[in-house]
């Protein structure tokens, strides 16, 4: 399995900028890798962390079936997955080549996954993961659920960490060019948050444009990020640079 696990691979979050490419942004080489590791026609599968919301799911799977092509990756078919077909796509998981977890709220999602049985359908795939945000944050064993919504860093019975698809060892913390200045009731979102909950944890702080490689073989993290452990952060990669990880 391969994974890409992003903050956004399309664009920067909360920026009105104007994109100056098509498809995937290729920043730090994502493209290049997508390429390397592509299968011709692919089967791809786009999951969504909005259930029920079925409209706009069906324009997230138009957008992506867009974005593939535009990026020159053969397609066959993008396939949407939510409360409509959930545990019909997760049994049919290895049919894919390709599969998407998409952006939202993480509880939502990881609890969409798990009633679909998705960490159990994953232990065979062998094709490509692209994490998307909260996708990317529930690909691991045991998720960090930052705090995101009004009244979830105060509420004691809010669960900040959770069993995850279990596909990497990482906790990402998304779009850290963007959240690293927000306010959530009334605390920082990383230097009273994130940083209190990292004493015993570590946390890698990624930017928009940034992804985690993760093959068979290695695991790095191309372009900027930070790690946050133990209530501290240091710069660890900078943009079009990349940081090797440890192997657990």
């Amino acid at each position: 399995m391969k994974l890409f696990l992003t903050s956004s691979p399309i664009g920067i979050y909360r920026s009105e900028k104007p994109l100056n490419y098509k498809g995937f942004n290729p920043a730090n080489g994502m493209t290049e890798e997508l390429h390397k590791f592509w299968k011709d026609g692919s089967r791809c599968l786009l999951i969504s962390a909005f259930p029920d919301e079925y409209a706009l799911n069906d324009r997230m799977r138009s957008d992506y079936e867009g974005i593939v092509r535009d990026t020159g990756l053969s397609l066959y078919c993008m396939d949407i997955c939510d409360l409509r077909n959930g545990k019909e796509k997760a049994d049919a998981l290895c049919s894919y080549d390709f599969v998407i977890l998409g952006g939202g709220h993480v509880p939502t999602e990881n609890a969409f996954f798990k009633s679909i049985g998705l960490t159990e359908n994953f232990r065979d795939f062998q094709g490509i993961v692209m994490g998307i945000s909260a996708g990317t944050m529930n690909c691991a064993r045991i998720v960090y659920a930052q705090p995101e919504m009004p009244g979830e860093a105060t509420d004691p019975d809010f669960e900040r960490f959770i069993p995850g698809l279990a596909l990497t060892e990482y906790n990402i913390l998304p779009h850290y060019n963007a959240v690293k200045y927000d306010i959530l009731d009334d605390m920082r979102l990383i230097e009273d948050i994130a940083f209190a909950d990292s004493f015993g944890h570590t946390f890698y702080a990624l930017t928009d444009g940034s992804y985690l490689l993760q093959t068979e073989e290695s695991t790095e993290i191309r372009g900027e990020a930070y790690i946050i452990r133990d209530g501290q952060i240091r710069q660890i990669s900078a943009d079009g640079g990349s940081c090797v990880l440890p192997v657990f």
